[in-house]
């Protein structure tokens, strides 16, 4: 906002004075030398300078060039610059007659904000391929447009006294550049070139010698390293955020070296190629994908395949590089190593699609310390490509997909952290510790929240550690001192007992696991709770209040609470984690739960050992460690068993995932959707499936969205073959009265009985049905259920307005279903685009609700 001049330098023509203060993203992206250049070219007289609230300016000069500078300075900011607000206040003029550039002040609390890490830019590229550049083949060529940001900051202002780049100092040319208004370098604070920047360094293990890898000094370090990658290596190399692990995609015995060292199952790899030409036959890259590819972020894109043959002198990556997955994870260089590891034009032949993953064992964090790197990446790499610029803050890659034609968020780090979230609603200073898988922290104070990057499963020690450092980088870098800490209600996660252990003085709110995931829709969106949503969460696992396992649930919501208008009806997940791993038992729970005989024709009891069938048959008889659950991520894990698609899963979702690509390879032409059942909870307890409840006779609708004049109390049925049990369907349920309350009593949830799905699938098995038509029906099923529970909540309630989230979502052929099917029946569909569907998002979920749990009336009966 801006004072109004004095009438006395309006009209009196004399010199006038602002001081100007500049928040958002405006260090390290060229952003005082576009002031020093806007000023200079109006004619004003006075000083930029870096703050820790942000650039502050003081202009002098006539009043209507001083008028067009601070109407003007947003406008055509640089292209990494993201202004928040501008401020400007009249100051008493002093007569300066230049304008400068004045050192940073470091005084006052820390209110700009740091962009992230960007791509290298086309005119560094062009630097680093001509011979005739001083900067040819270098690889940590940069500029204000372009290079590291986030992970060499430690602390601020944002100068390279407070970066990882402060122990190179510069040389005379780069200093006369970065001294040089006119050039692109100046002020950019990891300008570097080959006299005086890092250095890179190729080690290789000593042979029959247990001592550290020991340098190898080629010409080309580079060209060396990508001979080794041509002959099959291993190769650790040293990135933005970290170490990647790389090996030519093409090679199935690299690919297959590395997925064996790493311990990573089937879990696909990422590839980065050289350019899109050598992506356009394998993968569908729409103009929303290209892009993301080809754009200053450059995050790693999940593609759909095309499954085309194969093209002669095309690259192709090797079928173990993504085994089972309808998608290939693709991204371009970001840095200018990656440039020269895949060869500068005129360079020797070397592998045009490489894997390249986090370097680490699955399940631990990002290793970024070159000495560590040694120590923990010994028995998986052959050598290691690292460099002597240290690493100040982790930062994996970013992974999105493009759904329905909008970005889609998988995991959000490189290229997006730590780039604010600004929120609908004002929070107190607070600290969200998100879930203990995918784990993302929050921190927020009035409109804005900082979401962490991607730390990684709290079950390791490593990424604890890892957790901790993030919350202090965090903190050094924004205003937020948190008076109150966030975390989710399940009573063992890791990341809430440490907001307990580090609970001194301050409040901790526990938020309800799939409330948090709602808030988050909500809060992204830009909704100010004050009308409430219908919040579909999916996920596989989430502590309930009732102490089952949620995991399908619809909630009715705002930020102050919540009411579980329906669910998946329970049925028992037997041994926890090992029905997690061995799908093949939660497709038995489930068969067992419809009533349905465990026969041998079926894959998912030809799966179960025959000894571990006759336990699980005694532990589901018995009840024996056997917690109720309603996880729509189970039961898509129990039908791809049932399926035959997947019976074992190595990595988080690998199931569902492969279901998904089933459903993909299903014929066109088909529309059935298989059915389920609704019917009313017992309040008392979770209710059980085959236990009994007060059913009526079926009333039948055609599967998919439901015509407008239908009652709107009737069930959805499949179109399975005549000779499958339907199942039959209760009659209208009563109302849910809509109070806010995240206590475990309320009042009844509607049921969504999957029992008649499994009845029409082991029907379609028998005669025949193709697995991925079977795939496809059930995805279709789990839409139309999706919005025939949306259009009871709004027939009851008003509501209108239906939030897709949960890890579920991040699969973009349900995820499109269920939008286009509410879309058309008039309702408003949130989806996520800036953080993930997953536990990733978690945080600003929970940081939105606890901020103001304490406003929140108490819940009565």
């Amino acid at each position: 906002m801006s004072e109004p001049r004095s009438p006395a330098a309006v009209l009196g023509g004399t010199p006038l004075r602002r001081r100007v203060l500049v928040r958002g993203v405006v260090q390290g992206v060229g952003f005082r030398p576009y002031v020093y250049t806007l000023a200079t070219g109006l004619d004003l007289r006075g000083h930029v300078t870096n703050t820790p609230e942000g650039v502050v300016a003081e202009v002098e000069g006539a009043p209507e060039a001083v008028a067009r500078f601070c109407d003007g300075i947003a406008v055509h900011a640089p292209p990494l610059a993201r202004v928040e607000s501008v401020d400007h206040h009249e100051v008493p003029a002093t007569g300066d007659t230049a304008f400068s550039i004045l050192a940073s002040r470091t005084d006052g609390p820390a209110r700009t904000l740091i962009p992230p890490d960007t791509a290298t830019c086309a005119a560094c590229l062009r630097e680093l391929a001509d011979p005739d550049d001083r900067r040819h083949r270098h690889p940590f060529v940069n500029c204000t447009h372009c290079g590291p940001r986030f992970t060499i900051v430690t602390g601020l202002p944002y100068d390279r006294a407070h970066t990882t780049m402060a122990g190179f100092p510069m040389c005379p040319d780069c200093a006369r550049e970065y001294a040089d208004p006119a050039d692109r370098r100046f002020h950019a604070q990891p300008v570097a070139c080959p006299a005086c920047g890092p250095r890179l360094r190729l080690l290789v293990p000593r042979p029959a010698d247990p001592g550290p890898p020991r340098p190898v000094t080629p010409d080309d370090p580079v060209a060396e390293a990508r001979r080794l990658l041509a002959a099959g290596a291993v190769l650790a190399v040293k990135g933005l955020g970290g170490y990647h692990l790389a090996c030519d995609a093409t090679n199935p015995d690299a690919v297959a070296l590395l997925r064996s060292r790493k311990a990573r199952g089937d879990k696909p790899f990422a590839v980065m190629a050289r350019g899109l030409d050598d992506l356009g036959h394998l993968v569908r890259i729409g103009a929303e994908e290209r892009d993301l590819l080809t754009g200053a972020t450059r995050p790693i894109v999940l593609l759909r395949r095309i499954g085309a043959a194969r093209t002669p002198h095309a690259p192709w990556p090797a079928a173990s590089v993504a085994p089972g997955s309808p998608d290939l994870g693709v991204m371009l260089p970001y840095t200018p190593l990656h440039h020269l590891l895949l060869g500068l034009p005129g360079d020797a032949d070397g592998p045009r699609l490489l894997v390249m993953t986090s370097g680490n064992l699955s399940g631990e964090p990002i290793v970024t310390d070159d000495e560590e790197a040694l120590r923990r990446l010994a028995h998986l790499a052959d050598a290691w490509l690292t460099h002597d610029r240290p690493i100040h803050v982790p930062c994996d890659d970013s992974v999105l997909r493009v759904c329905d034609g909008e970005p889609l968020m998988v995991r959000r780090a490189r290229g997006y952290a730590p780039l604010p979230l600004t929120l609908p609603v004002p929070v107190r200073p607070a600290l969200a510790v998100g879930g203990d898988l995918k784990n993302a922290l929050c921190l927020g104070e009035g409109h804005h929240a900082w979401l962490s990057a991607h730390i990684g499963d709290m079950d390791d020690l490593a990424t604890q550690r890892a957790f901790e450092r993030a919350v202090a980088q965090l903190e050094s870098i924004t205003p937020v001192r948190p008076e109150l800490l966030a975390a989710d209600r399940h009573p063992g996660y890791r990341s809430a007992r440490w907001a307990d252990r580090n609970a001194t003085g301050r409040t901790v709110v526990r938020v309800q696991h799939h409330h948090a995931h709602v808030a988050a829709a909500m809060a992204e969106a830009g909704l100010d709770g004050s009308r409430p949503v219908l919040g579909v969460a999916f996920d596989g696992t989430g502590y309930g209040d009732d102490g089952a396992v949620w995991g399908g649930e619809f909630l009715l919501a705002d930020y102050d609470g919540f009411v579980r208008f329906g669910h998946l009806a329970y049925v028992p997940l037997p041994g926890g984690d090992a029905a997690v791993r061995r799908p093949y038992r939660m497709a038995l729970a489930h068969l067992r739960a419809a009533g349905i005989d465990w026969s041998d024709d079926l894959a998912c009891t030809s799966a179960c050992p025959s000894d571990e069938r006759g336990v699980l048959a005694r532990q589901l008889e018995r009840d024996l460690n056997c917690v109720p659950t309603s996880s729509m991520g189970r039961l898509f894990d129990a039908v791809s068993s049932l399926a035959g698609v997947c019976h074992r899963s190595g990595y988080e979702a690998q199931a569902a995932v492969e279901l998904e690509a089933a459903a993909l390879t299903a014929p066109a032409g088909d529309s059935t959707a298989y059915g389920f059942g609704l019917r009313s909870a017992e309040p008392e307890r979770p209710v059980l499936p085959g236990e009994g409840g007060p059913w009526t006779d079926t009333a039948s609708l055609p599967a998919g969205p439901a015509p407008a004049s239908a009652d709107r109390g009737a069930v959805l049925t499949g179109s399975a073959p005549a000779s499958a049990d339907r199942g039959t369907v209760l009659a209208d349920p009563p109302p849910v009265p809509l109070r806010p309350t995240s206590a475990p009593a309320g009042p009844t949830p509607v049921l969504a009985d999957p029992a008649p799905v499994f009845a029409a699938i082991v029907g379609d098995l028998r005669a025949g049905v193709a697995p991925g038509l079977v795939a496809a029906r059930f995805h279709r099923g789990v839409a139309a259920l999706v919005h025939r529970l949306c259009a009871l909540a709004r027939q009851r309630h008003g509501v209108d307005t239906v939030a897709l989230t949960g890890g579920v979502f991040a699969n973009s052929l349900l995820s499109s279903a269920c939008a286009a099917a509410l879309r058309a029946d008039g309702f408003t569909v949130l989806r996520h685009h800036l953080v993930p569907p997953g536990d990733g998002g978690l945080a600003l979920g929970q940081l939105v609700v606890a901020a103001r749990a304490e406003e929140r009336p108490p819940a009565t009966d």
